[in-house]
């Protein structure tokens, strides 16, 4: 079985600090927000504009990350990162202690985290495509993601428990120590790297946008961009009107709100377990189109959600039918996507759809929350559940024959 295959020492190291720090985001889900709205007694406004101005501004400034991160062995940038979002993260329990938490620094620290992310992501990818041979990527995207369904399952009610009983920061001091972790842990992975060409060189200006020619020229990685960028962004843009409505007009209380999405998390751990059995048995690319197009068919169920048991019924369905489909999507596309990038750009390529996706998902979500505002939040939650169905026809028609590279030994990275 896959989930018992073993791909050596040093991917069980990138396995468990990918494991830790997603368990302490999770356990910190939403964290600034709450921080925002209990301790500075924040409004709606500026709770959005905290969580969007993260997401765009730490975009834009990750944008000459890429290439940077492309030239340089991507053990150290993992580690940095990591660091950095340790001591940004950190800095908010300990100015609460001190009596100097602002708005500001919120803003600040969620700028700083969202383009260390990007890093992290980027160069993470290239290590994994290095590290391991095309034939295991699947298998490793798999347990990335059944990690990240089960921390997602688990983190939320965790933490909310743990601000009832021990306060607002406790869950950040959490996602704080978490990264602190995530870097010993990638330390233990060993210094051996093999040295990336253009070492150390000068970023040029064309560097930076060729993650995005590479994206945009690649005949099935194009509509694949598209696709994923305005499922996601369309996905996380409805949260906050669904959100308004359910604890709002509907009266759910917050249990019963946690529940709705915590319960069905459980779909994604499934559909990454079967992801490598439903390729080896359908193919790569029938599994990819068919889980996209079933992606596309749930949200629009969002709009009949009524009160009371029937209604928390229908929101967990909705939500296990759409969690379970990313589960078995998201591996596979994760893998096509480094198979079809070759070496000299990954990190490029992984940094330019990070960006992208972080951009798209902030300006979409602003505007859906203008949409709730004028039209309520049903009527918004309708106009993307009717632009989800229109998403399949942006995923590719036709498979792309893997760019396979000689990949490096384990002992090379």
């Amino acid at each position: 079985m896959d989930g018992r295959r073993s791909l050596g020492r040093r991917f069980g190291w990138l396995w468990a600090a990918y494991g830790v720090s997603t368990v302490g985001t999770m356990l910190a889900f939403d964290a600034f927000s709450m921080i925002a709205i209990i301790v500075l007694h924040a409004g709606p406004a500026a709770v959005s504009a905290l969580a969007a101005s993260g997401l765009a501004v730490g975009a834009l400034l990750a944008v000459p990350l890429g290439p940077w991160v492309e030239f340089r062995r991507k053990r150290p940038v993992m580690i940095a990162a990591d660091l950095v979002r340790f001591a940004a993260v950190l800095s908010v329990p300990a100015a609460f202690a001190l009596g100097r938490l602002g708005f500001a620094q919120l803003v600040i620290v969620s700028v700083v985290v969202s383009a260390a992310d990007t890093a992290f992501r980027a160069a993470s990818g290239a290590c994994l495509k290095a590290l391991l041979p095309p034939d295991d990527l699947l298998v490793a995207n798999g347990r990335f993601e059944s990690t990240m369904w089960t921390a997602t399952m688990a983190g939320p009610p965790l933490g909310g428990l743990a601000v009832a009983l021990f306060g607002p920061m406790t869950t950040v001091t959490a996602d704080a120590v978490s990264y602190l972790l995530s870097a010993s842990g990638i330390r233990a992975m060993g210094r051996d790297e093999a040295r990336p060409a253009r070492a150390g060189a000068r970023i040029r200006p064309g560097d930076l946008l060729d993650g995005w020619r590479h994206i945009l020229r690649h005949p099935t990685l194009r509509p694949l961009f598209f696709n994923t960028l305005v499922v996601n962004a369309l996905i996380m843009a409805i949260m906050p009107p669904l959100a308004s409505l359910m604890l709002g007009p509907l009266g759910f209380p917050l249990w019963q709100y946690g529940l709705a999405f915590g319960a069905p998390c459980v779909g994604g751990l499934i559909g990454a377990r079967l992801a490598r059995r439903l390729v080896a048995r359908f193919g790569q690319h029938r599994v990819m189109t068919t889980s996209g197009v079933l992606r596309a068919c749930w949200v629009l169920g969002l709009v009949l959600v009524r009160p009371g048991a029937v209604g928390l019924v229908l929101v967990a369905g909705v939500e296990l039918g759409l969690i379970t489909s990313c589960g078995v999507f998201n591996p596979v596309f994760s893998t096509y996507r480094l198979e079809q990038t070759g070496t000299d750009v990954v990190a490029r390529t992984l940094s330019a759809w990070t960006v992208t996706g972080k951009a798209t998902t902030a300006g979409l979500t602003a505007l859906w929350g203008v949409l709730a505002g004028l039209a309520g939040p049903r009527t918004a939650i309708a106009v993307a559940g009717v632009l989800m169905l229109a998403t399949p026809f942006l995923l590719p028609r036709r498979a792309s024959v893997p760019t396979r590279e000689p990949a490096a030994a384990p002992s090379g990275v």
